[in-house]
C-alpha cells in the first residue's frame, strides 16, 4: 500500500469516528427529548381548540418521535460542527482555527432563530389560511400525524436555511467560495429560492412572499459576510 493510500485510508478512519460521535450525540439527545416529548407536546398544542386525533395506536409514538427528533437535531447541530472543524482542522492555520472555531456557536443560534421564524411566524400564517378556507365548507378535524407532519414541514427547512450566513463564511474562510462566485450565482440563487418558497407555502401570493423576502435578504447577507471574509484573508495572505 502507498503512502498516498495509507492517508487516505486515515482519514476515512477519522471521518467514521466522527460521524459515530455525531450519531452517539444524537441518540442521547433523542433519548433526553423522549423523556420530556409529553410536556413539549402539550406546549406545541397549546393554542389549538380541541384535542388532535389519532388514527390508530402507533400514532402517537411516531408524532413523539418527531417532536423529539427536531429537538435532538436542534442539540446535535453545534456537536456535528464541532467534529466537523475537529476534521478539517489540520489543514487550517492557527488562526483560521480560532476563527472558524468561533462559528460553531452561532450555527446553534441560527437554527434555533430559524426553527422560531418557521414555527413562530409562518405556521400559524399559512395554518390560518387554510383553515379559513375550510370555513363554513368543512368540518375541522386534524390527525396529531398530519398537524406535525404540516409543522414539521414548514420549520425544520428554515432552521438549515438560516445557517446559510455563517456556512458561507465559514467556505469562504477555507477558500471552497468567494463573493466573485456568489455573485455571478444570484439569478440561479434566486430562482432556488423562489422554488423553494412555491413548494413549502400554500399556493397564495402573500405566504410565498412572506417566505421568499427573508430567504433572499439571507442571501444577501451571506454574500456581504463573504466579502468580509475574502478581503481579510486575501490581506492575510498578501503579508
Amino acid at each position: 500500500m502507498s503512502q498516498q493510500d495509507m492517508h487516505l485510508v486515515e482519514h476515512l478512519g477519522e471521518l467514521r469516528g466522527r460521524l459515530i460521535k455525531t450519531a452517539l450525540a444524537f441518540l442521547v439527545a433523542l433519548v433526553a427529548s423522549f423523556i420530556y416529548v409529553k410536556d413539549i407536546y402539550n406546549w406545541l398544542v397549546r393554542d389549538l381548540d380541541g384535542k388532535l386525533a389519532i388514527l390508530g395506536p402507533s400514532d402517537i409514538l411516531w408524532v413523539y418521535m418527531m417532536i423529539a427528533g427536531v429537538f435532538a437535531i436542534t442539540v446535535t447541530i453545534p456537536v456535528a460542527a464541532f467534529q466537523t472543524w475537529r476534521f478539517v482542522c489540520p489543514a487550517l492555520s492557527k488562526e483560521e482555527r480560532k476563527v472558524t472555531l468561533s462559528f460553531i456557536p452561532g450555527l446553534f443560534i441560527l437554527f434555533v432563530i430559524g426553527l422560531s421564524f418557521g414555527y413562530f411566524l409562518l405556521f400559524p400564517s399559512v395554518l390560518g389560511f387554510l383553515t379559513a378556507l375550510s370555513a363554513g365548507q368543512f368540518e375541522t378535524m386534524f390527525t396529531a400525524d398530519k398537524y406535525f407532519r404540516f409543522m414539521l414541514n414548514l420549520t425544520l427547512p428554515f432552521g438549515f436555511l438560516f445557517e446559510m450566513p455563517l456556512v458561507v463564511m465559514f467556505l469562504t474562510r477555507l477558500g471552497i467560495l468567494n463573493p466573485i462566485r456568489l455573485a455571478k450565482a444570484r439569478k440561479l440563487a434566486y430562482f432556488c429560492l423562489i422554488v423553494v418558497s412555491v413548494l413549502i407555502t400554500p399556493p397564495d401570493f402573500i405566504s410565498d412572499i412572506l417566505v421568499l423576502i427573508p430567504l433572499i435578504v439571507l442571501y444577501e447577507i451571506s454574500v456581504t459576510l463573504s466579502k468580509v471574509v475574502y478581503k481579510k484573508r486575501l490581506k492575510v495572505e498578501a503579508q
